[in-house]
């Protein structure tokens, strides 16, 4: 998989800031958190909006804190910690204090299948990660998309994996330039069912491909009319 864009850091920053609402929720509407865009951008410029529920407003705080995080942080490695980190940003206040920024320590159900992920064990997480980070031979675009899906198939955290994954991985895209993995709305429905094959079967190639193909933004700097 080549690298769709080849942009600047600074570049890639300015791209997820002209878009970071929509980023957000996108993201959130992924993870089952049900806001409008109008009223994605009011909380994201007000804080408080009246008559939307306490935890949507959080979440999408949250996700505010977290994006900041990401954009401006370029010396943080992508490691464990980094993960843990993401998830206490993400779910501050969503989740009970003693699971947040931890691995889980009970059974999760996913919606859509009778499959369930097994208990992650901070030697393996680190591990895996470690092994996905250093393949060579791939992109980094290649390299980010396959750690978000490794990040949402492990279920490692009680409750924001997807949120978790997007960011960990865009925070790979950002930092090297690669633009920006986001779902749209209209392919959200073919993603999950796409996702729930991936859970069953732990085949991430046609995921793989299809987000390649539908779910990096950029722009072309270079591009001339």
């Amino acid at each position: 998989m080549k690298d769709k864009f080849n942009l600047t850091r600074e570049q890639n920053v300015f791209i997820a800031k002209r878009n970071i609402v929509d980023y957000i929720w996108k993201s959130a509407n992924l993870e089952g958190i049900g806001v409008t865009y109008p009223e994605t951008q009011a909380i994201y410029d007000e804080g408080i909006v009246n008559g939307i529920p306490v935890d949507n407003i959080i979440a999408i705080i949250n996700l505010k804190y977290s994006w900041q995080f990401i954009l401006e942080n370029n010396d943080i490695d992508y490691d464990f910690k980094t993960l843990c980190y993401l998830h206490k940003l993400t779910c501050d206040k969503l989740v009970l204090s003693q699971d947040l920024g931890n691995l889980r320590t009970t059974p999760v159900n996913i919606g859509g299948t009778s499959w369930q992920p097994q208990f992650p064990i901070e030697s393996q997480i680190k591990e895996e990660l470690d092994e996905l980070l250093h393949q060579s031979e791939k992109t980094k675009t290649e390299i980010a998309i396959e750690i978000m899906l490794w990040i949402m198939r492990r279920q490692m955290f009680i409750d924001g994996n997807k949120r978790v994954a997007m960011l960990f991985a865009n925070k790979i895209m950002i930092d090297n330039g690669c633009g920006i993995l986001t779902i749209s709305q209209k392919n959200q429905p073919t993603f999950f069912e796409k996702l729930i094959q991936f859970y069953e079967t732990g085949d991430l190639s046609d995921l793989k491909q299809w987000i390649y193909d539908t779910s990096i933004d950029g722009i072309d700097f270079n591009c001339k009319d």
